[in-house]
């Protein structure tokens, strides 16, 4: 496959290109040490995957990122960065990959292995599109006293939304990310997840009692009852009567 190294700092460059170049599994390395350098090169020619620093002057990884994101066809993306802060926004942009600097061969090789996993499973998609739903559980990365951690999908309970966020609840607490809960309704319609309420998504495998009183629907979730809305109690039934309560292996 080809690649596209993208580095403002010109020994880091150097380097993630040679590592790269090793791989039998990457085919051309190119480089550029901008983002706008990177676009020219991805206007000129067919790119695989983009391995980009974030933190770079002008236009930095991020906004390079969300400009790949519009491409008809767009490559893969993995972060290079020094910087773990930026992981929850990554998350957001469906990146491949966040690898931490500094590099080693290892991780760069476990790096494309994603890439070629996600390739495989049709990586490359058109932005209307959502994300291809992975095999294996989700991984999300989230934010924790100034620590990035990681929580999986099948952990999550329910979500609820907090303008352009949306806050996670787990068993183990809750986790504020910065997606919209639009975004997560769509993505992981197919792993069980349904809208209750304008601002609530929760999980059916984790439901485990529908009430109903006066007209007005609930569900529980461990401890937690939630409301349905009016506008969303007959979808809830309908989707109910399709994949039984009873049914608690999470789905994906």
């Amino acid at each position: 496959m080809v690649v596209l190294v993208v580095d403002d700092e010109l020994p880091a460059l150097s380097e993630l290109g040679y590592l790269l170049g090793r791989d039998p599994r990457v085919a051309e390395v190119l480089t550029a040490s901008s983002g706008t350098d990177a676009l020219r090169l991805l206007d000129a020619r067919d790119v695989d995957v983009v391995f980009s620093d974030i933190s770079m002057p002008g236009l930095d990884g991020m906004a390079l990122a969300r400009v790949i994101s519009r491409f008809a066809v767009r490559p893969q993306v993995v972060f290079v960065t020094a910087h773990e802060r930026h992981a929850v926004d990554a998350f957001a942009l469906d990146v491949t990959d966040y690898v931490m600097k500094p590099v080693r061969e290892d991780r760069i090789a476990e790096a494309v292995r994603r890439v070629v996993e996600q390739r495989e499973r049709g990586g490359a998609r058109p932005p209307s599109e959502p994300a291809a739903p992975p095999v294996e559980d989700e991984t999300i990365p989230v934010e924790l006293g100034g620590v990035t951690r990681f929580i999986t999908r099948s952990q999550i309970r329910y979500a609820q939304a907090h303008g352009d966020y949306a806050r996670l609840h787990t068993d183990a607490g809750s986790h504020l990310v910065r997606v919209p809960l639009s975004v997560l309704e769509e993505r992981w319609a197919e792993h069980g997840f349904v809208r209750i309420h304008r601002s609530t998504l929760v999980a059916l495998p984790h439901v485990s009692e529908v009430r109903m009183d006066h007209g007005r629907c609930s569900v529980l979730v461990g401890a937690v009852e939630l409301q349905v809305s009016r506008r969303h109690t007959k979808e809830l039934r309908d989707t109910l009567l399709r994949r039984p309560l009873g049914d608690r292996r999470p789905a994906g």
